[in-house]
């Protein structure tokens, strides 16, 4: 389980990175798969319009927080 909610943050992270990427220039690696958040959320909900690049890179911080959050768990209950 602590692998699955890894990898899913660090989904999270490039799914940020690259929407915030893709924001300011082109994205064109993976761009079906990691630019999903903005196709699917951001261009229907009025105030994430407005704030993309916000949007984009607060997805990213909390993909960061899921990770972190994750491994200081699995270090505090000794199964490191």
């Amino acid at each position: 389980m602590r692998k699955a909610l890894q990898g899913l943050g660090a989904l999270l992270t490039l799914m940020g990175i690259s929407g915030a990427v893709d924001h300011l220039w082109t994205q064109p690696i993976l761009g079906i798969v990691l630019n999903a958040f903005n196709r699917l959320v951001v261009r229907n909900v009025a105030v994430l319009q407005e704030n993309a690049l916000l949007a984009n890179l607060g997805l990213a911080a909390c993909g960061i927080v899921l990770v972190v959050c994750v491994e200081s768990l699995t270090h505090s209950r000794g199964r490191g």
